[in-house]
């Protein structure tokens, strides 16, 4: 919004209705109105932080790598060096690791923290918007509960980074957020900074169950199948595409700003290629039409969520270039789902495709070392014999990647934010608990201090059993 451009107060009651019409202008280029790319911009900031050497740790580096007797150095929020011989400067704290692991912070990227917090009571559920098939305008992030008991549990589990995602109920569910895990007064002091905004979108079973077949809860609704999902993506690609074409047009021929519309505004997003697609699908054929319909309206499948026939259509995703974000075991609550194995993660990383271990769960998220354990252990029994530094990229640098925030996080290598995770031992171990997280330097959580353990402000006076705070 260009508010900053109008000094006297007449022309700013002129920019304001400018903007609130979609704006209108002379056809003066300089002040032509524009669509917001990011009207609820980050605040977040690290928490203090100093230095800290942590060594005698056995490393996973992130990006496959394993260091034995490894040395990690963080200084200023960042990652500042990592290997063996290092030197410790004297400002730093020192954390004598010894038989301890250290990898990066575990990144869920399918979480609905936040938006189905806890107590989980009907006044809570503010991740499904359930009032049309098609609702790309609203915003995760506006729905998000930062006081969220769920988000301090899953730090305890390792978890730096969240990508909070609406329900599965429509056609496109509206927008994720990627969120740091820290505790914040507002979504947007959790909110990653320069992370892309992604978009949710649902096959399958879900949208003609919500809005179809079955009196659903909204029955005599569109779609009632298939056939009127994939319809229902087309028909809003191509409003799209041509609002798409409009707002070129006003920009590069001037006259009059088309009309805003919030759900066009993110479809355009996509086509533009600003924001990423994160789309629900089980079935192996329905994953392959979706990637047909990306082609035919130019935008590209970022993520696959749950997946669980992914392993069918494993060389086709890698070619394609989509992730495929899938539980370790879960599988047959319902008939989409009922072909799916525990073998579907090594299978989709032997393929070469981008394998996710994500959550979709308060529960899972708080030890999703262990789903990622369980995957790479079925795949061991049948002759996939991943090693376990490869096998935490489904937990970090792939999940990064598929969020567009792999530049920043995801892996420990110099430079890259100080989100960091030391294990009591090995993590693929179910005995193993997160003994200290660090999210960008600061030490978050400490299994051993009380002090350092994160309450949020709604438990305060909370009788929580067996609850520590």
């Amino acid at each position: 919004m260009q508010m900053n451009r109008f000094p006297m107060a007449g022309a700013l009651c002129a920019a304001l209705l400018l903007a609130a019409c979609g704006g209108q202008d002379s056809g003066d280029k300089k002040d032509k109105a524009t669509i917001p790319a990011n009207p609820f911009p980050s605040t977040y900031e690290p928490y203090p932080n100093s230095a800290v050497f942590i060594t005698n740790a056995t490393i996973i580096d992130g990006t496959g790598g394993l260091i034995d007797k490894g040395s990690l150095l963080i200084r200023n929020g960042k990652v500042s060096a990592i290997g063996t011989d290092l030197e410790m400067p004297e400002e730093a704290t020192r954390i004598d690791a010894e038989g301890r692991w250290v990898t990066p912070g575990i990144i869920d990227n399918h979480s609905h923290l936040g938006v189905y917090p806890s107590p989980g009571v009907s006044a809570h559920g503010d991740g499904n918007e359930i009032s049309g098939p098609v609702t790309a305008e609203v915003w995760s992030e506006h729905g998000v509960w930062p006081q969220d008991p769920g988000f301090t549990r899953a730090m305890a589990g390792g978890i730096t980074s969240l990508h909070i995602l609406p329900g599965s109920a429509n056609l496109f569910g509206g927008r994720g957020v990627t969120l740091k895990n820290v505790p914040s007064r507002t979504v947007q002091g959790m909110k990653f900074p320069n992370a892309p905004y992604t978009l949710k979108m649902a096959c399958g079973e879900n949208p003609k169950r919500v809005y179809g077949y079955g009196g659903g809860k909204y029955p005599g609704g569109s779609p009632y199948s298939r056939m009127g999902n994939v319809a229902g993506y087309r028909e809003s690609w191509i409003r799209a595409a041509d609002y798409k074409r409009k707002w070129e047009k006003y920009a590069n021929e001037g006259g009059d700003a088309p009309m805003r519309d919030l759900e066009l505004d993110t479809l355009k997003g996509v086509l533009d290629g600003d924001i990423l697609v994160h789309m629900h699908c089980y079935r192996a054929d329905e994953m392959a039409q979706v990637m047909d319909i990306s082609k035919e309206f130019g935008y590209k499948v970022t993520a696959f969520h749950h997946a669980v026939e992914a392993y069918k259509i494993a060389d086709k995703l890698a070619d394609y270039g989509a992730c495929s974000s899938m539980w370790a075991d879960w599988w047959g609550f319902k008939m989409e789902a009922y072909d799916g194995i525990k073998e579907n993660v090594p299978l989709v990383h032997k393929a070469g495709a981008c394998a996710i271990v994500h959550s979709d769960s308060d529960v899972g998220i708080q030890r999703l070392n262990q789903e990622a354990a369980k995957a790479w252990a079925d795949g061991k029994k049948i002759g996939i014999s991943i090693p376990e530094q490869e096998a935490w990229q489904w937990l970090s640098l792939n999940p990064a990647k598929s969020l567009g925030i792999a530049e920043m996080t995801g892996s420990l290598e110099p430079g890259k934010m100080a989100d960091v995770v030391i294990w009591s031992g090995n993590p693929f171990s179910v005995y193993t608990k997160a003994d200290q997280v660090f999210i960008d330097g600061a030490l978050m959580y400490d299994r051993s201090d009380a002090a350092n353990r994160p309450v949020m402000d709604f438990e305060l006076g909370q009788p929580g059993e067996g609850d520590m705070k």
